[in-house]
């Protein structure tokens, strides 16, 4: 199948994707973006096996669903429960029997193979019979922008196993990772080094996240003695223009390798005027040799393929994990049982549901909500790494704050999770060894493989060492968006239609208020108050008089300017805290979000002429 920009279903969970077929969407600079050459290999690719109606998905009942492709004639099974879809080949891995309904199974979980009695629970994707045999292959479940469903399967869907290699014996002190603040780590792997998603300094989505760790006094010198660094996604905490502009200054050509994802990481580099030349662009599923013990390989991610991905790096033999923020690394397929396996825990990287009101948003409502997401992510992450068998797993990717006086009402109600209380779920469960890691501290791969109570296994930053920080340089940040509030542009209000039409998204019934506040949300004097009638894009002075759903939106005036002015994506208002929201029907409409926030043209509007029709 071609590439697409799809949603997944995640029932109750994060924001989906849809379908909609994508060009190429990137004009890259030769100097700049390259396509790494590989040997002779196949791309992990996606193929459609089977795709249900909007009814048919409707009419899916809970627990086991038998199905069938008319055209092809092949049969599968889905499980759906409150929380999530999974779904399989009807096809037994023993000798490829059909599965049909389980008789002596009242909890309506398990099938039976017609050539040898083996049993699957679909609800776990295990085979109850023979006990503790094999897992049944899962496929991706994708929901379309119809609110159809999509079974896909990955190919290869274990592209790792590609050229496998045997665990060789490491010295001590030949694997080092060291952690440095948020998802950002410092691996040396023999002679060479590598730099994982770095954001070191400045705020990340516009002004509503800061770092909760003081980075080491050191570290743009890590970053400059870099051999490689690997940028995960183009979230601004994962791909933070400040600090690689202050890397840029040293060392512009460092090799910075990205997944080549529908939007690219890098879309904004020109627009961002950090002068880097040497960002590698890497098919997904297909190993990447840096020397003869060195290698790694960057995955999609099954809920958000066009943006988020993951990563695995190999040295001697021996895998390092590093899942992110993908909320279904690989669409659920990772590799077991490797030495190193890190990933996002806290929770809390949405403005659901604290920055909206009216209807069931009471305090009383939000609070319960965080709590229960909370617990739920929680038991995930628990149960992802009982179910891999890492042997040292590290909660990492999450440390940051509302720290900015004018979110202290963030701040105090987006409770996150505790990385203790998460490595000491896991503990209780399995005997992975855990690792909270502190800005600065230094995990041997070597020792801790050996002997997990190794003392110098992690060797911790010394005492007196900072850890959380305390003050943050707001000013030149602030500086920078209040620049955009006295913009020439936005004294002509004919701005607005220059805007949306660029924008692009219409033929929808939706009706958007966008209000220009304060910092208390509270109307800006002077500021745009102004209706959008997203089903025609036209600007009317009332709501109209047919039924549509509604929306209303107030921004803070600097970050929504600065938005506008620069074609930037909405993930700066929404996940950065910036907005308050309230809607009548309380119906989350995708089309509209995943559009602002994901398929905005790649190049900002044209001020410039638009200043010359305004003279």
């Amino acid at each position: 199948m071609g590439r697409q920009v799809r949603r997944a279903l995640v029932l109750g969970g994060k924001a989906e994707m849809d379908v909609q077929p994508v060009e190429c969407m990137f004009k890259r600079r030769d100097k700049v973006h390259h396509k790494v050459a590989t040997k002779p290999s196949i791309e992990q690719t996606t193929e459609i096996l089977l795709h249900l109606s909007p009814d048919e998905a409707a009419n899916l009942k809970e627990g086991i669903n038998f199905l069938r492709n008319k055209k092809t004639g092949k049969d599968y099974i889905l499980y759906k429960n409150k929380s999530r879809l999974r779904a399989c080949k009807n096809m037994c891995k023993h000798q490829g029997g059909l599965f049909i309904k389980d008789i002596e199974d009242f909890d309506g979980r398990s099938v039976r193979c017609t050539k040898h009695n083996w049993k699957l629970d679909v609800s776990s994707m295990k085979y109850i019979n023979p006990p503790g045999s094999f897992c049944q292959d899962e496929l991706v479940v994708e929901m379309d922008e119809g609110n159809g469903l999509l079974l896909l399967e990955l190919n290869p869907p274990n592209p790792w196993d590609s050229e496998p290699r045997s665990p060789e014996d490491l010295a001590y002190g030949e694997v080092q990772v060291t952690y440095l603040t948020h998802a950002c780590m410092d691996l040396k792997l023999g002679d060479k080094r590598m730099v994982f998603d770095p954001w070191l300094t400045g705020p990340a989505f516009a002004r509503g996240w800061w770092l909760l760790h003081e980075p080491p006094s050191d570290w743009l010198e890590r970053l400059c003695r870099a051999d490689l660094i690997y940028i995960s996604h183009m979230h601004s905490d994962h791909l933070s223009y400040p600090t690689l502009k202050k890397l840029a200054g040293r060392r512009p050509d460092i090799p910075i390798y990205v997944g080549n994802t529908e939007r690219p990481v890098f879309w904004n580099l020109n627009q961002s005027g950090v002068q880097l030349t040497n960002i590698k662009v890497v098919p997904f599923g297909i190993w990447q040799q840096v020397d003869k013990n060195l290698r790694f390989m960057i995955l999609m991610d099954g809920v958000h393929p066009e943006m988020d991905t993951c990563i695995i790096v190999e040295y001697k033999g021996h895998k390092i994990l590093n899942t992110v923020d993908c909320t279904r690394p690989n669409g659920g397929r990772l590799p077991g049982k490797v030495a190193l396996m890190m990933s996002d825990f806290a929770g809390g990287a949405s403005g659901f549901p604290m920055t909206f009101s009216g209807g069931k948003f009471t305090e009383e409502w939000k609070a319960q909500f965080i709590k229960t997401e909370r617990r739920k992510l929680l038991n995930y992450k628990a149960r992802l790494v009982k179910d891999l068998q890492p042997r040292i797993y590290c909660p990492f990717a999450g440390y940051f704050v509302e720290s900015h006086p004018s979110d202290k009402y963030i701040k105090e109600t987006n409770i996150k999770n505790d990385p203790n209380e998460l490595n000491n779920l896991i503990k209780k469960n399995s005997d992975v060894v855990t690792w909270t890691p502190r800005p600065g501290a230094t995990l041997d791969l070597g020792r801790m493989l050996k002997d997990p109570t190794d003392s110098k296994g992690i060797i911790e930053p010394p005492e007196g060492t900072k850890i959380y920080k305390d003050s943050w340089d707001f000013g030149p940040y602030l500086k920078i968006l209040n620049a955009s509030i006295e913009d020439e542009i936005f004294r002509h209000s004919s701005w607005i239609k220059e805007y949306y039409t660029w924008a692009g998204f219409k033929d929808y019934n939706l009706v958007v208020r966008m209000i220009e506040t304060d910092e208390d949300f509270s109307p800006f004097p002077g500021g745009y108050d102004y209706l959008v009638d997203f089903l025609d894009l036209s600007f009317p002075k009332e709501r109209p008089s047919r039924e549509h759903p509604y929306e209303e939106i107030r921004s803070r005036v600097d970050v929504i300017r600065h938005v506008v002015k620069n074609g930037l994506l909405w993930d700066d208002l929404y996940i950065g805290f910036q907005t308050r929201l309230q809607r009548d029907p309380d119906i989350y409409h995708h089309l509209f979000w995943n559009h602002f926030q994901i398929k905005l043209p790649l190049t900002p509007p044209n001020w410039k002429t638009f200043l010359v029709h305004c003279e």
